[in-house]
């Protein structure tokens, strides 16, 4: 079973490609994030005719998060169970499916912003929430995974260079102990290979030609449970996707399971 996960930041942008990838990577499950358009633009009929069916909570420009699948789709839960919220607003950062034999969450963790923004604040308590709402199948017998933008690079080396970064989110020492709450919850960290260079960075901004310098980040995520990890038979970004005109700023994370 091959399962995968991919900021496409805005389907409509990158429908072509994505329908490309899908029949080229002989992908099962695909968690997705940014969407950007309203559950009613969101192209079911196009992905009905590769014989995918897709779980879709969005709203319209901003955030937007699916999971799309040829292998089976039930027990949907759209939303975060106890969102915190952001400016009185609850939005579409997270769903949750059954795809055959996996349980599988897909999730655009906020940004975070500044660290003295508001939305720093609610990035760490979407986290909380977060793990309170995986706990139980985290611990579970299922094979379960929440993977999506996690926008947090675990480790130092995850980023490029950690000296630009200072002072910045996505390394602050709270979004990593989030991380460590949720390794502690049962999940571990599916850390993929990458398909060239020495690190699998996932990430990589627009600007600065930071993708052909390869400036990126690792923040791009799957964190499975025990009986997740164990079926693991391989994992890795596939960097050609970030390639060429009309690219998302994120590639795809590709793990194949024995299930």
């Amino acid at each position: 079973m091959r399962i995968a996960t991919w900021n496409v930041n805005s389907i409509t942008a990158r429908l072509p490609r994505l329908l490309a990838w899908l029949e080229s990577s002989g992908t099962d499950v695909l968690c997705l994030q940014e969407a950007k358009v309203a559950e009613a633009q969101f192209p079911l009929d196009e992905l009905r005719e590769l014989g995918y069916e897709a779980a879709v909570h969005a709203t319209g420009r901003w955030n937007g998060v699916a999971v799309i699948s040829r292998v089976g789709l039930a027990d949907v839960v759209k939303g975060l169970p106890g969102d915190p919220g952001y400016e009185g607003a609850q939005e579409p950062r997270a769903i949750s499916a059954t795809c055959g034999p996996v349980r599988v969450w897909s999730v655009y963790v906020p940004n975070g912003r500044e660290v003295d923004h508001p939305h720093y604040a609610y990035k760490l308590q979407w986290f909380e929430a977060l793990e309170a709402a995986v706990a139980g199948d985290a611990a579970g017998s299922r094979p379960f995974a929440v993977m999506g933008d996690y926008n947090v690079a675990p480790t130092d080396d995850d980023v490029h260079d950690v000296a630009a970064f200072e002072g910045l989110t996505h390394v602050t020492p709270a979004e990593r102990a989030a991380l460590a709450s949720l390794r502690e919850a049962g999940l571990s960290d599916v850390v993929p290979r990458p398909l060239k260079y020495d690190r699998p960075f996932t990430y990589w901004d627009y600007r600065q030609l930071c993708f052909p310098k390869n400036r990126g980040m690792r923040i791009d995520l799957v964190y499975g449970n025990a009986p997740f990890a164990e079926a693991v038979k391989d994992a890795y970004v596939d960097r050609e996707e970030r390639k060429g005109k009309g690219a998302s700023d994120h590639a795809p994370v590709v793990v194949d399971l024995e299930v």
